[in-house]
């Protein structure tokens, strides 16, 4: 078994659920299906045996926020 971390932003009209131990991410109209769409992709993922080379645990997840300024 597997811990996996993820977010969950808004983009337009959709949520999009993404991974952070793995480059796998999914998107619904409501935040629900998107984490059922993720779970569902990641199962599909770890299916192949050398997915499991590519999992990054981690212990904890924080979200931050910051301005750049660009030209």
């Amino acid at each position: 078994m597997k811990k996996i971390k993820y977010v969950i932003y808004k983009e337009g009209k959709y949520y999009v659920s993404q991974c952070l131990n793995v480059d796998i991410s999914s998107f619904g109209t409501t935040i629900d299906e998107a984490s059922a769409n993720l779970k569902e992709a990641l199962q599909l993922y770890f299916e192949d045996d050398k997915s499991h080379w590519d999992y990054l645990p981690i212990s904890e997840a924080l979200i931050g926020e910051t301005q750049l300024n660009l030209r």
